[in-house]
């Protein structure tokens, strides 16, 4: 009979770690994925991931396309998941924005700038009975609206209205709306749109929208281009008068101070502030000339009767040098010719909120007489 001493495993080394002592291997074994990644000193070195850049794109699909197209062009799936593509809507994709936003716009204009990306991102995909509405087809024509956080798409009943991510869709009568083609993408015309809005603008941004849409646009000589206009006042009399709808209450308030002649929503601020202080009405977008008729300039706001021009200020009135000689030397052409000019800015119609009493004082040593005086 063989008597068996039993194996007794060997005590577990003792090892110094950072915290402290430890017991277990005193080199403890390493994974697969470590190995060979020591140099000949021993240390360890680290394993850096070589990202491979993507391929070309074909140049005939654009900054925006859709998922079919792009398979038909020959794109690997495997290629429409890469970093630098974004996936804004189902079946499209968008080479993702690398550029920062130009830091001379302002939010709003950001804003706008992104939304528009997204529509031309969606114009891929739109259905042929689909089309633009609301506040996203106010900045695809181009009006000082902001973005909605969605995407508005509309059909004409009794179509179905479209549900897809990203996207609101919305059920509009036939006769409440009029689509036209902008820019190759289906949308509500300016007067449509305008009507509406009229549930979701206040009835100063109403007034503002309609100024802008029924304004006649003058090229870079000053002459005035009526084939550019985007609608006329009875035009959105008419759309107000075809049926009852969202916000009508207000369209009807707004339509009456709805002016031509205001180009910008600062300048209707303006107009609607100087009503509402009692200064007498201005005539809009007028053009100054010498007693020669010489032109000398175009001026948003004036006062024939007391020789007086006021002026809205852009901001690129200051940052454009040739903007501002020129206006120098329309401003010392008016003087000649016995104008006073109150130049304002936003600060003074939206911050203190001074340009009313300045233009009063001015007209006041001008000669005005107020009626209730």
């Amino acid at each position: 009979m063989v008597s068996r001493t039993p194996r007794v495993a060997p005590p577990r080394p003792v090892y110094q770690s950072a915290t402290g002592s430890s017991t277990g291997s005193a080199f403890p074994k390493e994974s697969p994925d470590r190995r060979g990644l020591r140099d000949r000193t021993g240390r360890a070195r680290h394993r850096r991931r070589v990202s491979a850049r993507p391929s070309p794109l074909p140049a005939f699909l654009g900054g925006s396309f859709s998922v079919a197209d792009a398979r038909l062009a020959g794109v690997s799936s495997g290629r429409l998941q890469a970093s630098d593509l974004d996936a804004p809507f189902h079946g499209v994709r968008q080479i993702a924005a690398s550029a920062p936003p130009d830091e001379d716009l302002s939010i709003d204009d950001i804003a706008r700038q992104s939304e528009r990306r997204k529509i031309r991102a969606y114009a891929r995909v739109m259905r042929p009975h689909t089309f633009l509405a609301g506040r996203t087809a106010a900045v695809h024509l181009g009006l000082s609206v902001g973005p909605g956080a969605l995407l508005e798409v509309g059909v004409l009943a009794p179509n179905r209205a479209p549900r897809a991510r990203g996207v609101q869709g919305v059920k509009v009568a036939p006769h409440l709306a009029n689509v036209i083609t902008h820019e190759e993408v289906r949308t509500t015309d300016a007067v449509s749109t305008w009507a509406m809005l009229g549930a979701e603008l206040t009835i100063r941004e109403l007034v503002a929208l309609g100024d802008q849409i029924v304004r006649i646009p003058r090229d870079r000589r000053g002459a005035l281009v009526p084939r550019q206009q985007m609608g006329t006042i009875e035009d959105l009399s008419n759309v107000v008068a075809a049926g009852r709808r969202r916000g009508i209450g207000r369209l009807q308030e707004a339509l009456p101070l709805v002016r031509v002649g205001s180009a910008s929503p600062l300048e209707t601020d303006f107009r609607l502030d100087a009503a509402a202080g009692g200064l007498p009405t201005p005539a809009l977008d007028v053009e100054i000339h010498d007693r020669n008729g010489t032109l000398l300039g175009i001026t948003e706001f004036v006062f024939s009767q007391f020789r007086t021009a006021v002026e809205i200020e852009g901001d690129h009135h200051r940052t454009d040098r040739t903007q501002w000689n020129r206006d120098i030397d329309k401003y010392a052409a008016y003087a000649t010719e016995g104008w006073e000019v109150v130049r304002l800015t936003s600060a003074h119609v939206r911050g203190n909120r001074s340009a009313v009493g300045v233009v009063r004082s001015v007209l006041l040593r001008r000669g005005w007489m107020p009626a209730h005086s």
